[in-house]
């Protein structure tokens, strides 16, 4: 199955999901482990969409998204190098048109933040947590 641009900006604008995990983790200096992922969700029929996915951008896994018995299937990439090599620049070129774009700009922005370490810090932290809490 063969990908325009245009139209993996359409489907992502309309069924993707740009997220950042904040996960307590008292053990840590800076108490946060910050998890990115892209992902893309649909009903197992449409499950040959995902693997297109999976193949155009040449990362990422394709599984079931709620447990064993679930019908609904997700793309997800979450390699920090996958998603700074692959998916932000992709995003960058081909701009999503909706408020999907706002999200993809925080998530580009925390995401660089990580490449530089800041993420290990409290003050790297703070940043992430007020890029996440901007409108």
């Amino acid at each position: 199955m063969q990908l325009t641009t245009q139209w993996i900006v359409g489907f992502v604008d309309g069924e993707g999901c740009f997220y950042i995990g904040l996960n307590k983790k008292k053990d840590l200096i800076q108490e946060y482990q910050v998890l990115p992922e892209f992902s893309v969700v649909q009903h197992k029929r449409d499950i040959k969409l995902l693997y297109a996915l999976k193949n155009f951008f040449g990362c990422g896994v394709v599984r079931n998204n709620k447990g064993k018995d679930s019908n609904i299937m997700q793309y997800r990439v979450r390699g920090q190098k996958d998603l700074l090599e692959k998916i932000i620049p992709f995003f960058q070129k081909h701009k999503l048109k909706s408020i999907k774009n706002v999200n993809f700009k925080k998530f580009r922005n925390v995401l660089l933040l990580i490449e530089k370490s800041e993420h290990l810090t409290i003050e790297g932290i703070q940043k992430i947590k007020i890029f996440l809490n901007n409108e």
